[in-house]
C-alpha cells in the first residue's frame, strides 16, 4: 500500500518542533532565570537537572514503541509542551515562581525527550528508505534553525520586552506565553500535514522483536569491547563544556563589578542566536566533510583541539574585560565554530560505538550516559563559579577538557571510519 507522503510538506516542521524545546528549557531557560534574579548557584543546578528526561529517555522508548502510534506521541507531546509554555508564562508574575516553573519545565522536558523519540521513530517508518539520506540533512538543518529561534529570536525578542516595558518580570512572562503559541501553531500544523498512517510491516516487526528483547539489547550494551574506557570517555568528555554552557550567558550578562562582560539581553540574543548559531552550523558541516573525506582517526584529535582551546577566548575576556563587543563576538564565533566541528568527532565516535545489532537502542544509550555528562557537572558550575571568580573559572573549565582528551588516545576504532567510501 502507499503511503501519501509529501516529506518537504512535514520533516521541517517535525524537526523543528523538536530543537525548540530543547533550546527553550535548556538554554533560555538560564537567560530567563538570571535575569528574574536568581543566583547563578540555583541556575546551574537545577537547570542542569532538566537534562535528566534525555539522560533516562532510552528506558522508557520500549513503551512509546509498544502503545499508539508514533504520531499520536508526538502530537501529544507537542501540544502537552505548548500548554507548558504557555503556563510558565502565566506562573512567571506568580511569587515562589521559581519552583513552579522549574516544575513545569520538568514537565516540558520529558514531553520533549518523548517527542524526540516518536519523531525519530516515525521518520524511519514513513520515510521511504531510499529517501531518508537525502532528508537527514533537511533534518538536521531545521533542527539547528529551530535553535536559531530559540537562543537567538527569542532572547531578543524578550530584551526587546525588558526595555519596552522596564519590567523583566512582564517581558518574560509575555515571551513565554508567545512561545507556548508558536508551539501551539507548530503542533497544529504537524497535526494537518504529518502522514496520517505508518506503514511499514518489516519495520514494525523489527520493532516488535527488539522491544520484546529490550533487557537483552540492554545488557548487550555493556559487554561491548572497552565498554568501560568507552563510558569514562562519553562520561568526561564535556567536563568542561558542560560547565562553560551554563555559566557563559551569566558571564555576559553580569556587571563589570562581578566579573562579567555587563551585556543585555537583546545583545547576548544577536551574539549566540544569529553570529553564534552560524559559526556552530559552518562548522558542523566542515567537520562532517572532513571526517567522510579521511576519516575518524586522521580528524579526531585536531577537532577535539579545536572544540576546546577556543575556551582561552573567554579567560582573556575576563581577565581583561575589553571594552569593545567586538572581541566578544569574535571569541563566541571561535568558540562556536570549534565547537560545531569538533563535536562532530565526537557524535561519529558514538555512532562507532552504537555499530552493530540494536544500533537504534544503543546509540540512545550512548546519548544518554552523554546527557548525564552535562548534566553531573552543569549542576556544580554555579558553585565553581561563585568560588573562582570567572577569570579563574574559565581557567578550570579548560583544565577539565585534558581528561577527556588524554582517554580519547586510548580509543580504538577502525582506521576510516566515517571516510566515505570511493566505490560508485
Amino acid at each position: 500500500m502507499k503511503i501519501d507522503n509529501k516529506p518537504w510538506f512535514w520533516i521541517p516542521l517535525l524537526n523543528f518542533a523538536s530543537g525548540l524545546p530543547y533550546a527553550v528549557i535548556i538554554s533560555v531557560s538560564v537567560i530567563m532565570y538570571k535575569n528574574l534574579g536568581i543566583t547563578n548557584e540555583d541556575i546551574g543546578v537545577y537547570t542542569s537537572l532538566l537534562y535528566l528526561p534525555w539522560v533516562i529517555k532510552p528506558l522508557w522508548s520500549p513503551f512509546i514503541e509498544l502503545h499508539g502510534t508514533k504520531r499520536k506521541w508526538f502530537l501529544s507531546m507537542q501540544l502537552l509542551i505548548s500548554i507548558a509554555f504557555l503556563l510558565v508564562g502565566l506562573t512567571i508574575p506568580a511569587n515562589g515562581f521559581f519552583m513552579m516553573t522549574l516544575a513545569i519545565f520538568w514537565v516540558a522536558a520529558f514531553a520533549s525527550a518523548s517527542n524526540d523519540i516518536a519523531s525519530d521513530g516515525f521518520y524511519l517508518l514513513v520515510l521511504p528508505e531510499n529517501q531518508q539520506s537525502f532528508f537527514l540533512g533537511i533534518r538536521s538543518t531545521f533542527y539547528r534553525l529551530s535553535l536559531l529561534a530559540g537562543n537567538g529570536l527569542i532572547v531578543l525578542f524578550a530584551g526587546y520586552l525588558e526595555h519596552k516595558y522596564g519590567d523583566n518580570t512582564k517581558a518574560w512572562s509575555y515571551t513565554m506565553i508567545a512561545v507556548g503559541l508558536l508551539m501551539t501553531f507548530i503542533t497544529v500544523y504537524n497535526f494537518i500535514f504529518t502522514p496520517k498512517n505508518e506503514i511499514n510491516a518489516v519495520a514494525n516487526i523489527k520493532e516488535e522483536h527488539q522491544n520484546q528483547n529490550f533487557a537483552t539489547v540492554f545488557i548487550s550494551f555493556f559487554k561491548k569491547k572497552q565498554i568501560g574506557l568507552i563510558l569514562a570517555f562519553i562520561l568526561v568528555f564535556r567536563l568542561g563544556e558542560s560547565q562553560l554552557l551554563k555559566m557563559l550567558s551569566p558571564f555576559l550578562l553580569d556587571g563589570k563589578e562581578l566579573g562579567g562582560m555587563g551585556l543585555d539581553t537583546e545583545s547576548v540574543g544577536i551574539i549566540y542566536g544569529t553570529f553564534g548559531v552560524g559559526a556552530l552550523t559552518l562548522g558542523g558541516i566542515l567537520g562532517g566533510i572532513a571526517i567522510s573525506k579521511q576519516g575518524l582517526t586522521k580528524w579526531m584529535l585536531p577537532m577535539f583541539l579545536t572544540m576546546h582551546l577556543p575556551i582561552i577566548g573567554f579567560i582573556l575576556l575576563a581577565f581583561f574585560h575589553p571594552t569593545s563587543i567586538y572581541y566578544i563576538y569574535a571569541v563566541v564565533i571561535l568558540e562556536q565554530f570549534g565547537y560545531g566541528f569538533g563535536f562532530t568527532a565526537f557524535m561519529m565516535y558514538l555512532i562507532h560505538v552504537a555499530e552493530g545489532e540494536s544500533k537504534t537502542a544503543h546509540y540512545a544509550l550512548a546519548t544518554g550516559f552523554m546527557a548525564m555528562g552535562m548534566m553531573l557537572p552543569g549542576m556544580l558550575s554555579g558553585y565553581i563559579q561563585k568560588y573562582l571568580g570567572y577569570d579563574n573559572f574559565f581557567i578550570w573549565v579548560l583544565i577539565a577538557t585534558i581528561p577527556g582528551l588524554i582517554l580519547s588516545r586510548f580509543l580504538t576504532f577502525p582506521k576510516d571510519f566515517g571516510k566515505k567510501s570511493e566505490e560508485v
